[in-house]
């Protein structure tokens, strides 16, 4: 069985892609799989670092601005996708895919048009419940349109294509261990809390958590964290934090790193995790269960991150805070006020885990299977 997988821009996508990879290769020992992704982006790091073949195009997305500036960007996007187009109906020539599987982002589109135009079975997975444009633009394309949200169907128009399957998470997530994890980051009796904001980072909560790490360092330092800054945060955020009056090489207790490659280890230890609220980052706090305070990104489409929380705040199993509202102040209250609960995390964890769709990776791949088969 050969299968390509393709997405990219962000761990949100390329998590969800590589949680199905695993899974066929488990299923079929002998199949060979391919990603195909955009080139400097996280896909870059992740694919290979799973153990898969990567091919990376030059595309881009699209800009939301008027101006000249981004007229011209948009153009070249254009043109660039056309180029990436042809780049995949060589590589799928080649490679001679059964099925296609995109996990969403700009970078999934060239392949799955492609894909399409050639005849090779293909299917979409959106995460969010309101479909990205790359949806949008190959909804009426693809072969099947996988949801993993069921109030999502309400979005599309040929119902007859949608399989609501959930998200799917590496299963790293769903068996783990707390006390093994936490055995292995040298973490004893401590609190931990793990703080991340996506993989580029966010320019406004990196500097809300800069001055975080001051309350923590004036009340004694009370917990372990680790936070992780993101590709841009990491070239600004230290000097941030040493203008605070905190000194990483003498606080034992801060982690501060570019990028979490170990997540479910990360996500198995923490007492409590501070994130965005991505699709992928909430399925995963609920696969492993780690309270949480989510604070959604207002500079997405729909603000579907704040619906996304929202989901699992009214099931008890996340504090949301907006980021309007998150100060330092607000963010060290609600820390410690979990840290101080044990009885509501333990509720917040079962809460969580009973929101996760366990076998959604293992749906998907049904669902491949029977793509592939239908070709043959």
């Amino acid at each position: 069985m050969n299968v390509i997988f393709t997405c990219g821009g962000t761990g949100g996508h390329i998590n969800p892609a590589i949680a199905v990879a695993n899974v066929i290769r488990e299923r079929h020992p002998e199949s060979n799989i391919l990603f195909i992704g955009a080139k400097g982006h996280m896909e870059e790091q992740l694919v290979p670092k799973a153990g898969f073949e990567l091919k990376c195009l030059n595309v881009s997305g699209m800009s939301r601005g008027k101006n000249w500036s981004a007229i011209k960007k948009n153009v070249q996007t254009v043109a660039n996708t056309i180029k990436a187009v042809n780049e995949c109906k060589k590589i799928i020539r080649q490679f001679r895919p059964d099925v296609i599987l995109g996990t969403g982002g700009y970078a999934c589109y060239p392949a799955l048009m492609a894909g399409t135009k050639l005849g090779i079975p293909t299917c979409i997975h959106e995460s969010n419940a309101i479909p990205g444009l790359t949806t949008k633009m190959l909804a009426n394309r693809v072969d099947k349109v996988l949801i993993a949200f069921a109030e999502s169907a309400k979005q599309y128009k040929n119902t007859d294509r949608l399989e609501i399957v959930g998200m799917p998470v590496r299963r790293e997530f769903v068996f783990n261990d707390r006390q093994a994890a936490r055995r292995e980051l040298g973490i004893q009796d401590e609190p931990l809390v793990v703080s991340a904001f996506g993989s580029l980072g966010a320019r406004a909560m990196n500097e809300t958590v800069a001055e975080l790490f001051k309350l923590e360092k004036d009340a004694g330092f009370p917990f372990r964290h680790i936070h992780a800054t993101g590709k841009f945060g990491w070239e600004w955020m230290p000097e941030k934090v040493a203008s605070y009056g905190v000194s990483l090489a003498e606080s034992p207790s801060i982690d501060m790193r570019e990028y979490i490659y170990n997540m479910p280890t990360l996500m198995a230890a923490a007492d409590v995790f501070i994130s965005r609220a991505g699709a992928s980052s909430c399925n995963e706090l609920a696969a492993t269960g780690t309270p949480c305070i989510l604070i959604p990104s207002p500079n997405v489409a729909a603000n579907h991150q704040e619906k996304n929380a929202r989901v699992l705040a009214d099931k008890g199993g996340a504090v949301l805070v907006l980021e309007k509202e998150c100060t330092a102040d607000r963010l060290y209250e609600e820390v410690m006020g979990l840290l101080q609960a044990p009885e509501r995390m333990e509720s917040m964890a079962t809460a969580l885990r009973s929101l996760v769709v366990l076998d959604s990776a293992d749906r998907i791949c049904d669902i491949m299977e029977e793509l592939a088969r239908s070709r043959n």
